[in-house]
């Protein structure tokens, strides 16, 4: 069993992936429009909508990373991302400041990437999109209890 996140954007789902993936240095496996869905799933999709992204998956090592637009035909209004962060557990203090920097250009850091208790690195963020990040390099002792 693997778990996955996905994400859903408002309308930017293209640009926040395409950031991703240089921030990761990740590979973008999947990028699909509501234009690109076969006619025959029934959807009416609006013009204005048809370049929107329906489903976009993104490789981070051994991980995925999904997302898509809020759907056109949905009849609830688009509300954000809410109740939850992306934890990313790095392998060095440089690796933790380097991504850190990265997703938090143009975004809110909310903690400072620091060394904690438990951890020679943690910090907290949202990004440019409205995704919550935590940046995490655990110490040893830490990772092995």
């Amino acid at each position: 069993m693997q778990l996955s996140t996905y994400l859903i954007f408002n309308d930017n789902c293209r640009e926040a992936f395409e950031f991703y993936q240089r921030c990761f240095d990740a590979k973008l496996e999947a990028m699909a429009t509501y234009a690109e869905m076969p006619a025959s799933e029934g959807m009416e999709i609006p013009e204005e909508a048809s370049n929107l992204v329906m489903h976009a998956r993104l490789r981070i090592g051994d991980q995925l990373l999904m997302a898509s637009d809020n759907s056109p035909c949905s009849p609830a209004p688009y509300e954000g991302i809410k109740g939850a962060s992306i934890a990313i557990g790095v392998d060095s203090i440089e690796e933790a400041e380097r991504l850190f920097n990265a997703l938090a250009d143009n975004g809110t850091v909310q903690m400072p990437l620091e060394e904690t208790f438990w951890a020679h690195r943690f910090g907290m963020l949202v990004d440019r999109f409205g995704v919550a990040w935590m940046i995490n390099y655990e110490k040893e002792e830490q990772a092995a209890a």
